[in-house]
Parts: structure tokens; sequence; C-alpha cells
């Protein structure tokens, strides 16, 4: 992915999307720790769609800033299809928003809560619908960071072009 996904490109494309459309986006972010807000910031008017974002790195923080269930934590992990689209669609009701999205995984370098490194849950909230994907990642702890945030806003633009 790293290889063939211009960077510029996709934010480029977001950036478009949301401003011509008259969306407007939120994020919550745990393994990508403020990236994807990042990006969705270096293109000036981003002000006109982008509210805000969350970085929720802790549980402790997806659950008291996100409202996060415990239970949800328990039963499934903060590394979780679950806790994305809960993340997201928190994002999205908190800031009141069109569009959020999310990110939650294990970039490394060991296991967390059993879970491989380089796993990544990305979710996005919409009007009508949530969709995520789980992707499992193999570059180092860095890589791996950058390629996450680029994926979830790819996720973002499928969900949001075909909304």
């Amino acid at each position: 992915m790293r290889e063939t996904v211009d960077r510029n490109a996709v934010i480029g494309r977001v950036h478009a999307l949301f401003s011509g459309r008259g969306l407007t986006l939120s994020s919550a972010e745990s393994c990508t720790g403020g990236l994807v807000s990042h990006y969705l910031t270096l293109l000036p008017g981003a002000s006109v769609y982008f509210r805000g974002g969350l970085v929720t790195y802790s549980n402790n923080a997806k659950i008291r800033l996100l409202g996060i269930s415990p239970s949800l934590i328990e039963s499934h992990g903060a590394v979780s299809e679950e806790a994305a689209r809960a993340m997201a669609e928190e994002a999205r009701r908190l800031l009141q928003t069109d569009y959020a999205v999310a990110t939650t995984g294990n970039l490394g370098p060991g296991t967390l809560e059993g879970k491989e490194r380089g796993l990544v849950y990305c979710a996005v909230s919409g009007r009508e619908a949530v969709s995520s994907k789980r992707m499992v990642l193999t570059g180092n702890r860095e890589e791996n960071r950058e390629e996450a945030a680029l994926l979830a806003l790819l996720l973002l633009l499928d969900t949001a072009e075909s909304g």
C-alpha cells in the first residue's frame, strides 16, 4: 500500500469531497495518535468541514471522553471492530458531524490484548450507516501508523462517496 497510494492525493480527495459537498467531519483516534487529524488539516480551508478530533489512546480516555461502554472494551477489547465502530459513532455524535472516522489497533512492538502486532481496525460513521475494515499491517511501528491513517482516509472516501 505504501508504494501505491499518494498521501497528498488522498488528502486532496477528502478535502475536495467534504468542502465541495458541504459535509462535516470529525475523528476519534487511538493507534494513529492524531495523524488522521493532522492529515485532514494539512490543506488550507479544512476548517470548512473538519470540526475536530479526539485522541483516545488509553481505554480510560475511550470511556471518559467518547463514552465507550467499559463492557464493550472488556468483552471485545480496545483493539476490535466493535471498539472502532463505537469510537466513530460517538465522535460523530459528540461533534455533531455528518461523518466521523476512527482508528484503533496494535502497532507493536509486541502483542496487546493477545492480539497480533499490526492489527488495526478503522471505522467510518455516516448519517446512514457505519462501515469498518480490519487489516494486518506488516511494516515497522511508524510505517504501520502512517498506513493505518491513510487506509482510514480511504475508507472514509469509499463510504462518503457512495453515501
